[in-house]
């Protein structure tokens, strides 16, 4: 082992920064008896930074071993082949590490590298070693603040030693040497106001920043501000050196309370208006102004009892407005005398002036003028029976003036006329009954409107609404419907009996439920009313009745207080019925009884034999008279030649008619009944002007005995159908349909078919009345 040789001069200038020869391989013996191989620990190599000498040696390594060839030094790692290249290099044969530009601390502190020894033919002799080469810091950096101007405020009146602000600063270099040991200071004071202040009121810590008060007297109202010259530098104070500014804002503390400027006020309102300002009051602060230490807020502390009058502040102007929310009245009170107060939005300071606070007073006269008259109330209501009596007085005392002024009192609506007015002391009363089912009552509630004027110049007028609450009186007698009807004879069948209904024309609670009652003691053993509901009863037999006409009478009563009765007289038909519940015909009443033929239907059949005898005479008494006629050249059917209309008919003498003549008869009357009755299989409509079941009326049957007669026969029996209740009304059409075989009447076509029209004289059929006018029209030859 042994060492390199010894470096140059430059080297050796410099012995206390670094070695000049290092053999980083170099091996230990211990103890003489064995080589142990150990490594060393290197000192790290020192550069200054920012040399100028490069490029410059710094030191040179060896290997202390002995080799038989040439030994090749090689260096890695930063600074050399590696980011940040080319700041440092090696002999490859000597072993001398160079600088080769000035280093910068500010960029690389240290440098890590590896050192290798090798053989020419690239094989390592040693291990690698370690290298570390330390820059020097130099100072090169001025501190510099973090801010170009700094800010800050202190509350006016702050005592010596209030922390105000602090300021900062940095130094790129080394912290653990004094290069980067900074001190402050302030080196200039200016006020803002200028010149409002000359003594030195602010001081700074040189280690921290820190900016605190040195003196009293900063007052807000005198100076707002200070501009300061800050200066900081390394070295203790005694290298490099920066400067910046530091502006410092004195805040304004409510130290000084508003006052009234003037302190009396007078102004004027008029009466019966609302919601207007009437005037303007001021009060001055010198605290800054738009800051809650400056705007102020007013108060009525006194004369306003009823809340007549209110008072905001006018965020610009800082003024109080005062206004009217109420309305005054000028012959209640003239005059209103007003204390007002005024503060500001915040507190005061605990170093303001303990001085009272501020007041002014107001004087407010209240302007008169004409006002309009006054209901005591709007709308007026009023409750009254519509049964009311004429001149029943309904509201008196409805209005005033408020100028003692003399009223006029009217009506401007009342569509029912129901109403009559006092004009001069206003008292309204009824001028005839109220009526609640008028199309002007809504809801049991009837609408007027009266009018109020004042005699005094101008004549105003006041209106209000006059609501009348009707209350329903029972004053309508229920009624029965219906009072004509037909039931079973058989009382035990469920669906005998007669549905009855009752109506009232007054309205709940006067009406409905109704009360059904049978009066009759006789008529109550042969007869039961049921209650259905509320407004529907059922009366049926109680016992098996004989068939016929019964009139039974019913009390109806409603519910009203106090309760109204009618008595209907209900006409009931009892008749036999058949399964399905409906009347029977009269012959299958006849053959379906099983106790024989009644009284009545005995006289029904020997109605219906008197009648066809006496068609049968009426018949005999038309073919006389027809005879009669022809002999004379005037019969119903005669043609122009002496013949008969049939070649082989012969007139016959007095004594008859003939067949021909029974027929043609015959035909004429069946005409005449087919003019009227009318049987059809369609389904007709029903009459809804009568009620339900009622029975028919008796039909004419009793043939005509003189063409003449025809008319009235016909018109008997149009009035019949027109009041029966069982067929469709009459002005329905009808539904014809073929009615039955066997007719005794032949075709009409059959009369004198055997003649042609010429041959006929229809003048006669002008004699059957209007009725046959049409047809007449037919047969006319003209």
């Amino acid at each position: 082992m042994y060492l390199g040789s010894v470096g140059s001069s430059s080297q050796a200038g410099r012995e206390d920064l670094n070695p000049v020869v290092l053999y980083p391989w170099r091996q230990r013996s211990s103890g003489g008896l064995s080589r142990v191989k150990r490594d060393w620990i290197i000192p790290p190599i020192r550069v200054l930074e920012n040399s100028k000498q490069v490029p410059e040696n710094l030191v040179q390594i060896k290997s202390d071993k002995i080799f038989t060839g040439e030994v090749i030094y090689k260096l890695e790692g930063p600074g050399v082949d590696q980011d940040p290249k080319d700041l440092f290099e090696i002999d490859d044969k000597t072993g001398w590490i160079r600088s080769m530009i000035p280093l910068d601390r500010e960029k690389n502190r240290s440098f890590t590298l590896k050192a290798f020894a090798l053989s020419p033919s690239g094989e390592r002799l040693e291990n690698p070693s370690t290298i570390e080469i330390v820059v020097l810091d130099q100072n090169d950096n001025r501190p510099n603040f973090s801010q170009k101007e700094f800010s800050g405020s202190v509350s006016e009146f702050s005592v010596p030693g209030t922390s105000v602000m602090s300021v900062t600063a940095t130094d790129a270099d080394d912290p653990t040497t004094d290069n980067a040991i900074l001190s402050y200071s302030i080196i200039g004071q200016e006020s803002i106001p200028p010149l409002r202040i000359n003594k030195t009121m602010f001081g700074i810590n040189n280690e921290t920043g820190a900016i605190y008060t040195r003196d009293v007297g900063l007052d807000w109202e005198v100076v707002k501000g200070f501009r300061l010259t800050l200066q900081v530098a390394d070295m203790s104070g005694m290298g490099l050196i920066s400067l910046a500014n530091a502006v410092i804002h004195v805040t304004d503390i409510n130290n000084n309370p508003p006052q009234f400027a003037p302190d009396l006020y007078t102004m004027s309102a008029v009466e019966n208006k609302v919601d207007f300002v009437i005037g303007w009051v001021n009060a001055t602060d010198n605290d800054e102004p738009g800051t809650g230490n400056w705007e102020t807020k007013y108060t009525i502390a006194k004369g306003n009892p009823s809340r007549n009058f209110a008072i905001r502040t006018d965020p610009v102007t800082n003024e109080g407005i005062l206004s009217v929310v109420k309305a005054l009245d000028y012959e209640t009170q003239e005059v209103y005398t007003l204390t007002l107060t005024v503060e500001n939005v915040n507190p005061l300071s605990i170093k303001a002036p303990k001085d009272p606070v501020s007041s002014a007073t107001v004087v407010v006269t209240v302007v008169n003028e004409n006002e309009a008259p006054r209901f005591n109330k709007d709308p007026i209501e009023i409750v009254v029976l519509e049964s009311v009596d004429p001149g029943t007085l309904l509201a008196s005392n409805i209005a005033y003036d408020p100028d003692n002024a003399k009223l006029k009192y009217d009506i401007l609506r009342d569509p029912e006329g129901w109403l009559i007015i006092n004009h001069e002391t206003g008292e309204i009363a009824a001028r005839k009954p109220f009526d609640v089912r008028s199309p002007h009552v809504k809801n049991n509630i009837y609408n007027a409107v009266i009018r109020v004027t004042d005699t005094d110049a101008g004549g105003i007028s006041t209106t209000a609404s006059l609501v009348i609450t009707l209350r329903e009186t029972n004053d309508f007698f229920p009624q029965l419907f219906p009072q004509m009807g037909t039931v079973c004879s058989e009382s035990g069948r469920e669906t005998s009996g007669l549905f009855l209904s009752a109506v009232d024309e007054d309205l709940p609670p006067h009406a409905e439920p109704f009360t059904f009652q049978l009066q009759d003691i006789n008529v109550s053993a042969n007869w039961t009313i049921i209650q259905v509901n509320e407004t529907h009863a059922v009366l049926r037999p109680l016992v098996e009745l004989e068939i016929g006409e019964y009139a039974v009478t019913v009390l109806v009563t409603d519910s009203g207080t106090p309760s109204l009765g009618a008595y209907a007289q209900v006409n009931v038909t009892v008749c036999l019925c058949g399964k399905d519940g409906e009347c029977k015909t009269e012959a299958a009443a006849i053959f379906g009884t099983r106790v024989g033929v009644s009284f009545i239907a005995l006289l029904v059949i020997m109605a219906s034999i008197a009648l066809l005898l006496l068609l049968l005479l009426l018949a005999v008494a038309v073919g006389n008279c027809r005879r009669h006629h022809m002999k004379k050249g005037e019969g119903l059917l005669v043609g122009e030649s002496d013949e008969d209309i049939r070649d082989n008919v012969l007139n016959y003498d007095e004594q008859g008619g003939g067949e021909e003549d029974e027929v043609r008869q015959h035909n004429m009357l069946q005409l005449a009944e087919n003019s009227y009755l009318v049987t059809s299989s369609g389904k007709q409509p029903l009459r809804k002007d009568y009620p339900d079941n009622l029975p028919s009326p008796s039909y004419p049957r009793k043939p005509p005995a003189d063409p003449t007669d025809i008319e009235d026969f016909i018109n008997d029996g149009l009035e019949a159908a027109d009041h029966d209740p069982n067929v469709p009304p009459y002005d329905t059409a009808l539904i014809y349909d073929y009615e039955s075989d066997g007719s005794l009447a032949g075709s009409l076509s059959s009369i004198a078919s055997a003649s042609s029209d010429g041959d006929q004289d229809y003048d006669y059929l002008n004699d059957w009345g209007p009725r046959f006018k049409k047809l007449a029209n037919m047969y006319d030859p003209r």
